[in-house]
């Protein structure tokens, strides 16, 4: 190792590691590897004392760096090509700055594991054995003429084998169009023979078979549709979108429910096609994939590759590879992940329902938003963004209004559809009359009598999953918590048990209250589950389903949900915020909200706008063909402001009762907003270590800083929490606060009091 770093005309590479430490390491090669290495290249490397990874080369170093005696070899060259681009590991450094993470854990994130040989799902290609004809028999090429196949030859070796015969005058029929070779089993399978037929003209050197790595990507070959016509409206938001991008780079389309924004997407998509440039298509769910899939298929068939978390690894390694040499899919259509794909040339990225907080990751690091990742991705390839909405976020529209983004409205439906015909229904007042007996309104349930009556379908909204949020005892008011999170335990009656939702551990029903003994434990309050079992009761001769998190965890449950009820074999679809994004279903007539001020009372500075959109969505999802749909709201206070917004469908007046809100308290878009949380498995530690830090913060940032409190979930896995809070000048430089934050992290690491204190940062918290 010595004799290695004296020798100064080794190359020197900085290799980025799927760790949340530096953001890469210094590494030498040796001579015999130096002609395969070139950013981008998978590496394997010893880190620490004796674990392996797998390293993206970043950069080459020119000079070479101090303490050379420290400096390892790298182990081995796992690509012969590189499997990053340069501009996405530009990409991967603003994150890393942006978003304050390291440059491991957006590799982590970009990069599908399967590639990386430290994985336990490392890619393995897909082989089949195929069938030739052999040298003696085959196309004989040379630079002066081809000869003909010598099939007379052949044909008199076997002609006392009749079954010999039928078959490779099966291979010569099927083998033609395919370069003089056929799938084994498909050979097999067209002359119904057997292996032992075929062993038999291999052995007498007429054929000969060979592996080939083919595609697990599924290839339909099916004729495509010419796109639809645009209508009047349709035509003109088009125009302004093209118009829009001669000027701003952005583009908001501010359509309402049911306008056809899709039919618009397909035409920029068509346009962008002409280009030779590739198109990105971003989805906020993996539920509205499969819809989307089959209308894009239609006009786009073997062009569009669609990638998320559910498609299978090897299948996502495909088409990842595939970007990065011939570009078959010039079209992705995908979920958040997708911006990290190595795309060539992007043209278009289209941003669908732009306003969901799906596009913001959670954990772990980094905790990115799709859509302002796709913006800057479609700057570095000088390429044009549509973000697409009947309710964008308040940010989104900000920019509109500010004239950051160009902005176009779409404000009629499809077919000149009027927009549903929202009432409101005095939830308070029915049960202090004692007319509400169930979940449902007296009018709710009439009105979904008479949709059912008339064939129609109806969409039941409640954003809380399970039978109910907790079991409460009766006599003392005793709820069962989770042992390791500071919650109340969600109540499951199908599965019989109480789950938490926030570590996921499951526990057993009590058949008593642990502080009164009382066996009197009842349900407090209604998930979808228990919405479930009441309208089973109340219909029970029809057909009924529920989508959330606990019915969509399989690969294919929510395709089949969504399937079944957009054929009619399902009348009744229950779910949670699921069922409001961009779904189209034909028949649904009626819509119930079934507790509005659930979703107002949020303790959250976005409530009210998350509260309209969603409210807003779900009856968009009704009399979206030549009927207007009808939406039941049900609520204790009718009189709201918001809830006005919304049976008026007035989008800007929610925006300007915000707008006007934020900017009096000091929020986005005036402002943004970092969470830093700070974890500890002891309390008194992570008090006195997040007022610590607290305090080295406001010596630079003054009252920016709100904190440390206890969020509004103190304790998650035995980890306890405390968040501060930085209220930031949207003007306010990253770089300079990246420098602060480094300088107060640095000091709290240094301080032994403070050992193995978590500290975690979420730029723009949704």
């Amino acid at each position: 190792m010595v004799a290695y770093g004296r020798l100064f005309l080794l190359m020197y590479i900085e290799v980025i590691l799927p760790v949340p430490l530096a953001d890469s390491y210094t590494y030498f090669v040796p001579p015999e590897m130096e002609a395969q290495i070139g950013p981008g290249v998978l590496v394997t490397v010893e880190f620490g004392k004796s674990k392996k990874y797998s390293g993206i080369v970043g950069y080459i170093r020119q000079i070479p760096p101090e303490s050379l005696d420290k400096i390892k070899p790298i182990l081995a060259v796992e690509t012969e090509q590189p499997v990053v681009r340069r501009p996405q590991i530009r990409l991967w450094e603003w994150l890393s700055q942006y978003y304050l993470c390291k440059l491991g854990e957006v590799y982590h994130a970009a990069i599908p594991s399967g590639l990386r040989s430290d994985s336990s799902l490392a890619y393995s290609a897909r082989k089949e054995t195929f069938v030739r004809l052999s040298a003696n028999y085959g196309l004989q090429v040379t630079k002066q003429r081809s000869t003909s196949v010598n099939y007379e030859e052949a044909f008199r070796k076997i002609k006392r084998s009749a079954k010999q015969e039928q078959l490779l005058l099966a291979f010569i029929q099927h083998s033609h169009a395919a370069k003089g070779e056929i799938a084994k089993k498909e050979l097999l399978a067209k002359c119904q023979a057997t292996g032992n037929v075929l062993n038999g003209l291999i052995e007498k050197g007429i054929l000969e078979t060979f592996e080939k790595e083919i595609s697990r990507l599924p290839v339909s070959g099916e004729e495509t549709e010419v796109l639809n016509t645009l209508n009047d409206f349709q035509q003109k938001a088009y125009s302004e979108i093209v118009e829009s991008f001669r000027e701003k780079d952005v583009c908001l389309l501010h359509g309402v429910t049911s306008a056809g924004k899709t039919e618009i997407y397909t035409h920029l998509i068509a346009k962008t096609l002409e280009q030779n440039r590739q198109v990105l298509f971003l989805l906020p769910e993996i539920a509205l994939t499969a819809q989307i899939t089959k209308r894009l298929k239609k006009f786009y068939g073997d062009k569009l590759g669609v990638y998320h978390s559910k498609v299978n690894e090897n299948e996502r390694i495909e088409i990842w590879n595939n970007l990065l040499t011939d570009s078959a899919f010039p079209i992705i259509l995908g979920v958040r992940s997708s911006v990290f794909l190595p795309f060539q040339d992007l043209g278009l990225i289209i941003v669908d329902e732009e306003h969901e907080p799906s596009y913001k990751q959670q954990d772990p690091a980094p905790r990115y938003h799709a859509r302002n990742v796709a913006i800057v991705l479609a700057r570095m390839h000088g390429a044009k963004v549509v973000l697409g909405s009947a309710t964008p976020s308040i940010e989104s529209f900000y920019n509109a209004r500010t004239g950051k983004y160009g902005y176009v409205q779409l404000n009629k439906r499809f077919e000149e559809t009027e927009l549903p015909l929202i009432t409101p229904v005095d939830v308070k007042e029915l049960r202090r009359k004692k007319k509400m007996k169930t979940l449902f309104s007296p009018l709710l349930v009439e009105k979904m009598q008479t949709a059912l009556a008339q064939g129609e379908q109806v969409l039941l909204f409640h954003n809380r999953r399970g039978f109910s949020p907790t079991l409460v005892c009766k006599i003392c008011d005793w709820t069962p918590k989770c042992k390791y999170c500071d919650i109340s335990l969600s109540y499951h009656k199908y599965a019989n048990h109480l789950t938490c939702h926030y570590c996921g551990r499951v526990y057993k029903l009590p058949h008593k209250c642990p502080e009164c003994e009382s066996t009197e434990l009842k349900p407090w309050g209604f998930g979808t589950e228990k919405v479930e079992d009441e309208i089973r009761e109340l219909f029970p001769d029809i057909s009924v389903a529920r989508m959330d998190s606990d019915t969509t965890r399989n690969k294919k449950s929510s395709e089949e949900i969504i399937s079944r009820f957009e054929s009619g074999e399902t009348q009744i679809l229950i779910g949670t915020q699921m069922i409001s994004k961009g779904l189209d279903f034909e028949k649904v007539s009626l819509a119930g909200i079934l507790s509005a001020d659930s979703l107002m009372n949020f303790p959250d500075f976005r409530a009210y706008e998350r509260a309209y959109q969603l409210m807003a969505q779900v009856a968009g999802r009704t009399g979206r063909r030549k009927t207007r749909g009808e939406v039941i709201l049900q609520t204790s206070h009718p009189e709201h402001p918001l809830i006005g917004m919304v049976l008026n469908h007035d989008y800007e007046g929610m925006y300007e009762m915000q707008s006007e809100e934020r900017l009096l308290f000091h929020y986005p878009p005036y402002f943004r907003l970092i969470n830093i949380d700070f974890k500890h498995r002891k309390e008194d530690i992570l008090r006195e270590a997040a007022a610590y830090f607290a305090g080295i913060l406001r010596e630079k940032l003054g009252d920016r800083v709100m904190g440390p409190d206890k969020p509004a979930v103190g304790r998650v896995q035995n980890w306890f929490i405390r968040r501060i809070l930085l209220k930031i000048e949207a003007t306010a430089s990253i770089h300079a606060l990246r420098e602060i934050l480094d300088e107060a992290q640095n000091r709290l690491a240094g301080n032994p009091d403070f050992k193995y204190t978590v500290v975690q940062y979420d730029v723009d918290p949704v």
